[in-house]
């Protein structure tokens, strides 16, 4: 009676603990499958292959971008950048610089050209030369040259002065020199001054010239300018001795009696 009753107890505490045990692989389960765990199981198992492709990718991502550099920046010095710089050149840089080129080129074509057309040397051939001594100052000549020509002339630096077959050459006085040539349009007249002896009696070799070349510079000093003139002298000549000296050409007639 003993042993039925004990295989019977036993047999309720077996079906006991395998129901106890089937609760508890229930609860394991249930806690194995709580939000949180699967996530976080879940999010550790990926964060190395996702990491790893995340690196690979980011691999890729940088060996694509170094390589589309790398043929980018080929592709711009070969490609893009020789094609701006082709249409740099022959298009916007060339138009931009052709048209400055031409615009200054039209502007100074219809002035340099008239200039340099237009602009002569003064001398004998296209002036008209006359010498007369004045009252004042004392003992000074004024030369007037004035352009009978069609075209603007020049007088540079001063008129090298010769009385009859003098042999030497009076001297410039420097202080005379102006700041620009003397230029004289058609009809107008231009000036020197000629100081024939010294006032106090001081030069020496005095004499009587009765004829007077007047010669003309050219573009460089002591150069020829063209041709001589020879205006008329008084009847009775005029007196000059070594202090004889001119001005250098002067527009106006003040300036070149004031020395």
């Amino acid at each position: 009676m003993r042993t039925s009753r004990t295989r019977r107890t036993s047999a309720p505490r077996a079906r006991l603990l395998a129901a106890a045990g089937v609760t508890l692989a229930a609860l394991a389960l249930t806690a194995c499958n709580d939000g949180t765990g699967v996530k976080d199981e879940g999010a550790s198992k990926p964060t190395t292959p996702t990491a790893s492709a995340a690196s690979g990718t980011g691999s890729a991502s940088e060996g694509a971008a170094s390589g589309g550099s790398a043929e980018s920046d080929a592709g711009t010095t070969s490609g893009s950048g020789t094609g701006r710089s082709t249409a740099a050149a022959s298009g916007g840089g060339t138009g931009s610089g052709s048209g400055k080129a031409a615009s200054s080129a039209g502007r100074s074509g219809t002035s340099a050209p008239q200039a340099s057309v237009s602009s002569v040397l003064c001398n004998g051939s296209n002036t008209a030369v006359t010498a007369q001594q004045v009252s004042r100052p004392l003992n000074h000549m004024l030369i007037t040259v004035k352009n009978t020509g069609s075209k603007t002339c020049n007088l540079t630096y001063y008129p090298v002065l010769r009385f009859d077959e003098m042999q030497w050459v009076p001297s410039a006085i420097e202080s005379s020199r102006p700041q620009a040539v003397t230029t004289l349009a058609p009809g107008e007249s231009g000036y020197a001054g000629v100081l024939l002896a010294a006032a106090d009696g001081s030069g020496d070799g005095g004499t009587t010239g009765h004829r007077l070349t007047v010669n003309f510079q050219g573009s460089t000093p002591n150069s020829s300018g063209g041709a001589a003139a020879t205006p008329s002298l008084p009847a009775k000549g005029v007196y000059y001795d070594s202090s004889l000296a001119v001005t250098y050409w002067q527009s106006s007639m003040d300036d070149a009696l004031a020395y």
